[in-house]
């Protein structure tokens, strides 16, 4: 007579590894022991089902039943909900950065959410066995941190919109010879303008198409000034720590309210850094050589963090040049790039953004006010 072992008799790991491949309808998982693998599919957003599969994967795997579960999915569409709903469920998780996952080199390459989800599972096990470079983890913002972003983000994406309209209105009216500057000016005088040379007036389909584009640019025109008072009624009413680093930038000559809101909310109010080397980091600005044998160069900064940063810093330093000449930044400027050739300048204005940025996070920090900076009336 044979006796069958129980699984909880087999249990020995005592470590679950998940990692999630997202998509709008399904999710595939990829669980792990460590030795084995097993790959299952569920529909997106079922947590019933999911904590079902983690249950049978524990048996599976002969994990003990109070083994300790980390998990991984991609940084993308589906935010962060899912990690704070993991994190509530006591389960260990990490948001990778996907630029920074390994892919393979060959010119075909075999491509399935399968094939993907067993190389992050993989790429999971050997960052929590200590290889600390295997994945790139995202610092993720609380609720009220990234709610914060969503006014300046939205200013953004209308500034954006705005354009768009404005642009579209100069190209249908430059159709007939017609050049303006103000787009403002024309509502309700569309039908009055006449083509050049002919001066005849505009088609009756191409007037009515323009008025809708220019009631469009009305209505996000008045959008994002609605917004631009809300920021600014903020920051005088809100005693929070944003509203306060935000009035503190401020304070310095040459640094306005937009950019100290967008550096505070993207990037100074809830991440912390050590050391001035990862504030350039975070940012994207640090430089990649490229040193191989006999092949020198310098490839560029790398572009790997926050784009919104790496843009409102590079117009803060020109800003900074014309309203703080005295400042050691600015000398060390002129003397380095300024009298170089264009693309010598603007080589050196993002290597000025950089040693600005360190500047502001030292002020914001540490109140060290950056050498020779003269502060705002």
């Amino acid at each position: 007579m044979s006796t069958v072992l129980q699984v909880k008799d087999n249990a020995k790991f005592v470590n679950l590894y998940i990692a999630f491949e997202l998509s709008s309808k399904t999710w595939k998982l990829g669980f792990s022991n460590g030795e084995k693998k097993r790959v299952k599919t569920i529909d997106s957003r079922d947590w019933k089902a999911l904590h079902h599969e983690i249950a049978l994967a524990k048996e599976k795997l002969f994990c003990v039943e109070n083994c300790k579960v980390i998990s991984c999915y991609e940084a993308g569409r589906d935010g962060f909900w899912i990690h704070r709903a993991l994190i509530k469920d006591g389960i260990e998780n990490h948001v990778i950065d996907s630029a920074s996952i390994e892919v393979s080199r060959k010119q075909k390459k075999v491509k399935t959410d399968r094939v993907d989800v067993i190389a992050l599972l993989r790429l999971l096990m050997r960052y929590h066995s200590g290889e600390q470079e295997a994945l790139n983890i995202i610092n993720v913002p609380n609720v009220e941190a990234e709610d914060k972003r969503r006014i300046n983000r939205e200013r953004e994406r209308l500034v954006k919109e705005r354009g768009s309209h404005s642009a579209r209105i100069k190209s249908l009216l430059c159709l007939h010879g017609i050049s303006v500057e103000n787009i403002s000016k024309l509502k309700g005088k569309v039908n009055q303008l006449k083509t050049a040379v002919l001066n005849k007036p505009l088609p009756t389909d191409l007037v009515t198409e323009i008025e809708r584009e220019l009631d469009r640019h009305e209505i996000v025109d008045k959008q994002i000034k609605a917004i631009e008072k809300l920021q600014k009624q903020r920051v005088l009413d809100d005693c929070d720590d944003a509203s306060q680093k935000i009035n503190q930038l401020m304070q310095l000559k040459g640094v306005g309210w937009q950019s100290s809101w967008v550096l505070v909310t993207e990037f100074f109010h809830w991440r912390e850094f050590k050391n001035a080397k990862q504030v350039g980091a975070c940012a994207g600005m640090t430089p990649t050589p490229y040193d191989s044998g006999d092949s020198q160069r310098e490839q560029g900064i790398c572009k790997s963090g926050n784009r919104r940063i790496r843009k409102i810093m590079v117009e803060l330093s020109w800003f900074w040049l014309r309203y703080q000449p005295k400042s050691e930044l600015s000398l060390w400027f002129e003397q380095r790039f300024a009298h170089g050739s264009k693309r010598m300048r603007r080589i050196g204005i993002v290597a000025m953004a950089r040693k600005l940025l360190i500047k502001l996070w030292k002020y914001l920090e540490h109140g060290e006010v950056p050498s020779g900076a003269t502060m705002s009336l």
